[in-house]
């Protein structure tokens, strides 16, 4: 065991570091928070004598601690859904974790959780924390060079390589940001201001879910329709569904629906496509939205 004091002292410097790189690898708040105490625990034990680059040390000791339950995550995902456990109960704030995912962004956090664990380890560590790939070899058993073709594999996926948006993105994302904001909001009077008077809005079976897909028509009725759906939009985010404008919703970093939008010529919203079917969305390419 270390002695508790020092080390306790030296890793409150790197927490919040820790912190943002657990998030990215593992796009929820209550899971990062238990690989950083995790990666105390185990750093206590080892102690950190004769250590000279702290910070890459700790770094390391998250990635394995990050590596394991990423892959414990995608052994359950090939477990038929019956035999799945039921997702552990998230601790700390909602609105912590809401604030943290539109800083890292909504999208880029799905299109992480859809890369093997060594492509999303690769790319975060090395992409976002420039982790060298020498120290990333070590911990993914592999050479500098096959790290490096894991992030740059990682990172065509991030990047997309769908069309780039039709008609005018510029207006068409203002729409789908404001949209959002709207919602989040309870702004009724703004919802309805960027709606089609006879928007049609189609949910399939699997958003509420229904026995039936749901058609809602109409500013109103649609604007209502979104209303209800607030909570749900603290973690959601615009991105690129198959090239085109959209929104993703993902709690803890997980894809749940995704809303993509059609247009008039004034920008206006014509029509809302709910999609909640998870085979459709494994379908989708979804990319995050350049600054």
């Amino acid at each position: 065991m270390g002695d508790g004091t020092w080390s306790a002292e030296l890793f409150e410097e790197h927490r919040a570091r820790l912190r943002a790189v657990a998030y990215r690898m593992l796009g929820s708040l209550s899971e990062a928070d238990d690989a950083v105490q995790e990666t105390w625990l185990r750093a206590d034990r080892a102690g950190a004598d004769g250590v000279e680059n702290v910070a890459g040390w700790l770094t390391t000791i998250l990635g394995r601690v990050c590596l394991n339950l990423l892959r414990a995550r995608d052994r359950r995902r090939e477990d038929p859904l019956e035999s799945r456990p039921a997702d552990p109960v998230a601790h700390g704030a909602p609105e912590d974790e809401a604030v943290l995912a539109d800083s890292v962004g909504v999208a880029l956090l799905v299109v992480l959780d859809r890369l093997a664990p060594a492509e999303r380890l690769a790319f975060v560590l090395h992409d976002l924390f420039a982790v060298p790939f020498d120290d990333l070899a070590p911990l993914l058993e592999r050479s500098p060079a096959a790290v490096r073709q894991l992030a740059s594999r990682a990172r065509r996926r991030v990047k997309g390589d769908g069309p780039p948006p039709e008609g005018d993105p510029v207006r068409r994302r203002r729409a789908v940001e404001a949209f959002l904001a709207a919602t989040r909001g309870g702004d009724f009077g703004a919802l309805v201001g960027l709606l089609h008077p006879d928007v049609v809005l189609h949910a399939d079976r699997f958003v509420v879910p229904t026995p039936e897909p749901i058609t809602a028509r109409g500013a109103d009725t649609v604007a209502r329709g979104a209303m209800a759906a607030t909570g749900r939009a603290r973690f959601t985010g615009p991105a690129l569904l198959d090239g085109s404008l959209g929104l993703v919703m993902a709690p803890h970093g997980r894809l749940a629906l995704v809303l993509a939008f059609t247009f008039a010529a004034d920008g206006r919203i014509t029509g809302i496509e709910v999609v909640a079917d998870r085979e459709r969305l494994a379908a989708l390419e979804i990319a995050p939205l350049e600054d």
